[in-house]
């Protein structure tokens, strides 16, 4: 049986046989932007819903899954993150949850789409709320002409909140980047990237991301997975590299006794996220 289309928001996964649908009362956004097609609805239960290029890009209900284990378990893993930049991560969510850290004393965001920007500030302001925080600086350009042209050692972790690696996106899944990336970061700098499904991409996007990562001169990768419904099969992943540091180790005491509140997030949701399935083994466990 079809869904009513007016009725339903859906995004098929040809390749994998499946698909992902939510029941909508509206649209209540849409802007073809120089980039990429944004648009935002309503939905019955699951509040409101960013699509950018016929793709969910996040859910009121779900979004602070991805987020928080994009932001603070890299940040944890960090003896001292100061200095942290988002590539991509235009509705700001990422954001948010970096500058919850006391320790952060800069965060740049850098998007190549303001219109995600924008449109976030107007449908999720709740995920806008640092926008203003004098920490944050927020640029509507490259993100892989901003990373080459940084000083080399200047940044502490580097968040890569992006979509799919497909248009925009494309340049942020490879080997160049991430040597940029690796002349960027200090020695004890940090990476974390979102990586996709473990389930429907581990011998693909997965593999070719350690691949890439290990080839820019990354000597430790470790991936962390978790839930967030509304993404493919509902099974996600963030994979970080470092230039030497144990990615298994964190500041547990610290994370354990954060000064701010997680719906999702803690010290042993951490560890249990670095846990590797038997599936994934030959290629997510560190060596």
């Amino acid at each position: 049986m079809a869904l009513d289309s007016e009725r339903w928001f859906s995004e098929p996964f040809s390749e994998e046989g499946v698909a992902f649908s939510l029941e909508v009362t509206g649209k209540l956004h849409a802007e073809q932007t120089p980039y990429q097609y944004i648009e935002v609805y309503q939905t019955t239960h699951w509040g409101r819903l960013l699509v950018i290029d016929g793709c969910v890009m996040l859910t009121s209900r779900d979004n602070f899954t991805y987020h928080e284990m994009m932001a603070h378990p890299v940040l944890f893993t960090h003896p001292d993150p100061r200095n942290v930049l988002i590539i991509g991560g235009g509705d700001c969510g990422m954001l948010q949850e970096v500058l919850r850290h006391p320790g952060v004393e800069r965060c740049v965001q850098v998007d190549i789409d303001e219109g995600v920007t924008r449109a976030s500030e107007r449908f999720f302001p709740e995920l806008c709320r640092a926008n203003d925080d004098p920490r944050a600086e927020l640029l509507f350009q490259d993100g892989v002409q901003y990373i080459q042209d940084l000083p080399a050692g200047s940044v502490d972790v580097v968040i890569v909140d992006s979509t799919d690696p497909v248009g925009p996106a494309e340049g942020l899944f490879g080997e160049a980047f991430f040597r940029d990336v690796y002349r960027a970061v200090a020695d004890d700098g940090l990476i974390v990237q979102q990586s996709e499904s473990p389930i429907l991409h581990v011998d693909t996007i997965l593999k070719d991301l350690h691949t890439a990562m290990r080839g820019a001169g990354f000597s430790r990768v470790a991936t962390l997975q978790y839930p967030v419904c509304s993404y493919p099969s509902g099974w996600w992943s963030a994979t970080m590299a470092s230039k030497g540091a144990d990615l298994t180790q964190f500041r547990e005491a610290d994370a354990v006794s954060k000064p701010f509140k997680t719906q999702y997030y803690n010290a042993a949701i951490h560890r249990g996220a670095l846990a590797v399935p038997e599936f994934c083994r030959h290629l997510l466990t560190d060596q």
